[in-house]
């Protein structure tokens, strides 16, 4: 993807050129404009690229070969293994899909990115802290959440903070933590746990490189706090739109449709990937459930040992699934070979090995940034793995 043309709302690829970005939507526009107090600005139709057609769009594109596949595989009886692994994936998740896409809405309308921009840019160990909540509070896969990263670092944010960002957006958001949850239960609570402790230790580390210089920084002053939004003050505004809120029904109808606006556009950005990661995983159950893949050859390969879980590694590397799509994925190495570790490997080791996030911190923070994520998240990740194999697989 060409990262000038990312879309610096949703980090979709953007078709639409105004206020010198490329856009995907008029409605992410009309985002950046709110954000930056902007005056609207007409998108120049000689160089503007016509809006998709909804049929191209990747959500309806998925959506109807979901409705297709299910169809095939529930008239043919040959098949008919693939549409009940489909149907138990729908209906163990569909509860969470929901609530997460909803709460993701909400999160959209009513947290603006300014709080964000505050207190990312300033370099202390706190900082980290915040970095990670905010993360947890994103409603955006990995991919959505580059570019809303990548554009804290250009205005302040230290890297360190950027990478604690990244990693907890992705990893532990507050959406795919309840997608999670319909997963695995209340062990859910753990990848959770796990991953949030793993970006904070990350950014702190970081935090050390910065100081010693071994990893680039532009805005880094040897210490400095370098705060941007030093004048915006995030409770006197939370004071100022609760007094001028007003409970009517025009302003209730108005966050309603914000929130289901929000929740719109972050299904349009997730939903596809999530029904990549079902037909995927119900691949691999109906290969086992045929017989053409066993529970032995799992077990051996991918079972709760040092080199199941160096073979999840793998595939979590050469596998380019967004978050919420490598979920069901999880899910399903658990439920074939009951390897809890080799799960929260698959999940996170995703994230810390993408390229797509290695080349853009590579191309817009520096080399030294980029090459040190997976040196540092990845012996993380397996270490939990293999504490959740030896005390939660079974």
């Amino acid at each position: 993807m060409d990262e000038a043309k990312i879309d610096p709302i949703c980090g979709m690829k953007g078709t639409i050129p105004a206020h010198g970005h490329y856009f995907c939507s008029k409605g992410c526009i009309q985002k950046y404009e709110q954000q930056h107090n902007l005056s609207p600005e007409i998108p120049c139709p000689s160089c503007s690229v016509p809006a998709k057609k909804w049929y191209k769009e990747r959500l309806y594109q998925f959506s109807l070969l979901l409705v297709f596949l299910a169809i095939i595989t529930y008239v043919i009886p040959q098949f008919n293994p693939f549409f009940y692994a489909l149907k138990d994936y729908a209906l163990l998740i569909w509860w969470a899909v929901l609530l997460g896409f909803l709460i993701g809405g909400i999160i959209d309308y009513f947290i603006p990115r300014q709080y964000i921009e505050k207190y990312l840019s300033r370099h202390k160990k706190r900082t980290i802290v915040y970095a990670v909540i905010f993360g947890f509070l994103m409603s955006a896969c990995s991919h959505g959440i580059l570019a809303i990263a990548i554009a804290l670092y250009r205005k302040g944010a230290a890297t360190s903070s950027v990478v604690a960002f990244l990693l907890a957006a992705p990893w532990a958001n507050l959406p795919i933590t309840i997608l999670l949850f319909g997963f695995f239960g209340w062990k859910a609570l753990v990848i959770v746990l796990s991953a949030l402790l793993i970006a904070i230790l990350t950014g702190l580390i970081y935090q050390a490189l910065e100081r010693k210089s071994i990893v680039e920084c532009q805005q880094c002053s040897r210490g400095e706090d370098q705060a941007v939004l030093t004048e915006f003050s995030i409770i006197q505004d939370v004071r100022k739109r609760w007094h001028q809120f007003n409970f009517t029904r025009r302003t209730l109808w108005e966050a309603t449709r914000g929130t289901l606006k929000g929740s719109w556009s972050l299904t349009k950005m997730v939903m596809w990937w999530l029904i990549i990661g079902m037909l995927l995983a119900a691949v691999v159950r109906t290969l086992v459930n045929t017989g053409i893949l066993t529970h032995d050859l799992f077990h051996t390969y991918m079972g709760p040992t040092p080199i199941g879980l160096l073979v999840t590694l793998f595939f979590a590397t050469i596998i380019e699934v967004c978050s919420e799509g490598s979920s069901p994925l999880a899910f399903e190495i658990y439920t074939q070979t009951r390897a809890f570790g080799n799960s929260v490997t698959f999940l996170m080791a995703g994230v810390s090995t993408d390229v797509t996030e290695i080349g853009l911190i590579w191309s817009n923070i520096g080399r030294k940034a980029a090459v040190w994520l997976p040196l540092l998240t990845v012996p993380q990740v397996l270490i939990v793995g293999f504490l959740c194999n030896m005390f939660l697989s079974g």
